[in-house]
């Protein structure tokens, strides 16, 4: 099989969940190309994206001015440049009497830009929701018609639909051979958008569990007890809360708390630790890269991933640090929030506590320092259900066999 990726940004060091099925996809024998509407930076990669060499796999859609007339302009300049590379697939790009308003737009013709020279594709995966109609225009371009997969993630079941309507998917779900959610919070919610039940199921973002050591955690008492967050510093990670929450415990118990990610927040986060005196004891460390987060996550002794429901609408699924850290063996605390709940077995792996309630987070902060002889237990938990779960080899193997059932069912 030839598989299309399509994708908002790449490479992306944050989207590490996409960067597995690649590769995956890859060992398992399978071409895959990856179109993105922006390419990251280059220079600030994963190691597996020269590892693959996927540089070389990896091509910029064409960008389409949203002002009709600047798209007309344009659009005209691609055609006289690009028509005699490919005169079939630009005239098939044009033909209203087959495509309507899609022709008519101008949407095919600047995919069929983005597919010059390229080869014909056996599944078309658009990574999100928000990627769906490229995915689209897109596989109307190309004979024979491939399967086209829409994957819903977070935002684009959230924050995109909050602000484009409840509506801004029903064609997508009539052309789709198939929709994934990556929990079933978001899949009950894409039904609820008008997506038949039959339609879509859900399909987790994996991880590769051998990558992050698993160490039993247990409190050094000559030493402070290392606490850790990983998240872009942006309202939905909820980091103030968890901020607030452990200035409550440092009055009782020596702490360090390391918050690894960047942001619009910085500024804000900043200054609320200065508020709070707390700079002696909590850090701002940046964006990091996979090695420097699982070097930090080894050290660690608890997690707090603190993730609330943005004013825009935007949730998390089980975002993939709190897997890293279960994983590793950490006793984890997060909220009753998005699909974290499918993830985090309260009580058992961890806690959870509701959205931006600090005096929560603080309690059963509290509960973890004062009960160490919890966090073993907790580890092994949390290692053990990861590993059922959201293995990566698993979850690409069962990737692959959707695909087929596309092909062959």
């Amino acid at each position: 099989m030839r598989i299309a990726f399509i994708v908002s940004q790449f490479p992306m060091l944050s989207e590490t969940f996409i960067l597995n099925q690649v590769t995956g996809l890859i060992e398992r024998g399978y071409e895959v190309d990856i179109y993105t509407e922006r390419f990251g930076d280059w220079d600030y990669v994963h190691p597996d994206v020269d590892n693959y060499q996927l540089r070389e796999r990896t091509f910029l859609l064409e960008s389409v001015p949203q002002n009709y007339g600047l798209r007309v302009i344009k659009g005209l300049t691609l055609l006289l440049t690009n028509f005699h590379k490919q005169p079939r697939l630009i005239l098939n790009s044009l033909n209203i009497f087959e495509s309507g308003l899609q022709a008519a737009g101008l949407w095919l013709l600047y995919s069929a830009i983005s597919l010059i020279n390229r080869p014909n594709y056996d599944i078309i995966h658009c990574q999100f929701g928000t990627q769906g109609y490229r995915g689209w225009f897109m596989q109307q371009l190309i004979k024979p018609k491939p399967k086209l997969i829409l994957m819903f993630r977070g935002h684009d079941i959230s924050s995109y639909v909050q602000q484009k309507g409840e509506q801004v998917y029903q064609p997508l779900f009539k052309a789709a051979d198939l929709c994934l959610a990556n929990c079933e919070f978001f899949r009950q919610r894409v039904i609820e958008l008008g997506c038949a039940p039959d339609k879509i199921t859900v399909h987790r973002s994996g991880l590769d569990v051998n990558k992050f050591p698993f160490r039993l955690r247990s409190r050094k008492l000559s030493e402070p007890v290392i606490i850790a967050t990983v998240g872009r510093l942006v309202e939905k990670k909820g980091i103030e809360y968890a901020i607030r929450a452990v200035v409550k415990q440092a009055r009782y118990y020596p702490l360090v708390y390391y918050i690894i990610g960047d942001g619009t927040l910085r500024p804000s986060l900043e200054m609320l630790i200065r508020e709070l005196e707390a700079e002696d004891y909590i850090h701002l460390l940046g964006g990091k890269n996979e090695a420097d987060i699982i070097e930090l996550l080894s050290k660690a002794d608890l997690f707090i991933a603190p993730s609330v429901t943005a004013a825009d609408g935007n949730q998390d699924a089980p975002i993939n640090v709190l897997k890293e850290a279960m994983v590793m063996g950490i006793p984890v605390i997060s909220t009753l929030h998005g699909g974290i709940p499918e993830l985090v077995e309260d009580g058992v792996s961890g806690y959870l506590v509701p959205e931006r309630d600090v005096d929560a987070l603080s309690q059963h902060l509290g509960d973890l320092l004062s009960d160490t002889q919890s966090w073993e237990a907790m580890g092994k938990a949390g290692r053990a259900f990861v590993e059922q779960h959201y293995e990566i080899n698993s979850l690409n193997d069962r990737l692959v066999e959707l695909y087929l059932s596309l092909n062959h069912g």
